[in-house]
Parts: structure tokens; C-alpha cells; sequence
């Protein structure tokens, strides 16, 4: 498997402005923001979308989910809401093959997203 972008930002190949990182999660500023605050939030280790977990993978995503809670807290996203999606296959918006999270506020989200 050649690296995947966000493989080379996890590893610190890449220069990104981490917000937080243990040995099996960074997340991350999104460099092309759809809100007020857009992070994402990774696991290290290469997964190429939630269609390639399996059950061995339910603490990891729990954790990923966990993560992107505590960081809604860390910026002040808990009073008013925010928004968690995972894009999955090239219809479903991903555009990057490496399974994230997006945590998204800072503004009132839209129904339907689009």
C-alpha cells in the first residue's frame, strides 16, 4: 500500500496543526474549513473507510468518538451543538481514504447537509 495523506500527517511526514494526539488517534484543524471549527479526528493506523472495521475495531472507534466529544468540550462547541460525520466511498463525500471523523461548529448546521 503506498502512504495516504493522512497516514504521512499522522506520522508527522506532513505539517499539520495537531490538536490532539496519542499513540492511536491525531486530530487535526481541516485545512479547507466548513465551519467556525473543523477538525478531524484519525485513527494512526491506516483504515481505509468504517466499511473496513470490524468488531476488533469497536474500542478504536469508540475511542475516535470519545475524542471528538472531549474536543467539542475544548472548544466551547457543548453549549450550542456540533456536528460528527463520517463520509464513506466516493458518493458518500470522502475524499480522503483513510477513515476520519469530522467535527464541525461554530454556526447552526444545516438539514438536509447537501
Amino acid at each position: 500500500m503506498s502512504e495516504c495523506l493522512f497516514c504521512s500527517i499522522a506520522k508527522g511526514e506532513i505539517p499539520s496543526d495537531f490538536v490532539y494526539q496519542d499513540e492511536d488517534i491525531v486530530a487535526f484543524k481541516d485545512i479547507n474549513p466548513q465551519a467556525p471549527v473543523h477538525l478531524l479526528v484519525i485513527p494512526r493506523r491506516h483504515i481505509t473507510s468504517v466499511l473496513d472495521t470490524s468488531d476488533e475495531d469497536i474500542a478504536l472507534l469508540g475511542r475516535l468518538q470519545s475524542t471528538a466529544v472531549k474536543l467539542a468540550k475544548e472548544f466551547d462547541l457543548d453549549t450550542n451543538g456540533f456536528r460528527l460525520v463520517i463520509n464513506c466511498l466516493k458518493d458518500g463525500g470522502q475524499a480522503v481514504f483513510h477513515l476520519h471523523l469530522h467535527l464541525l461548529g461554530g454556526r447552526a448546521m444545516n438539514w438536509p447537509p447537501g
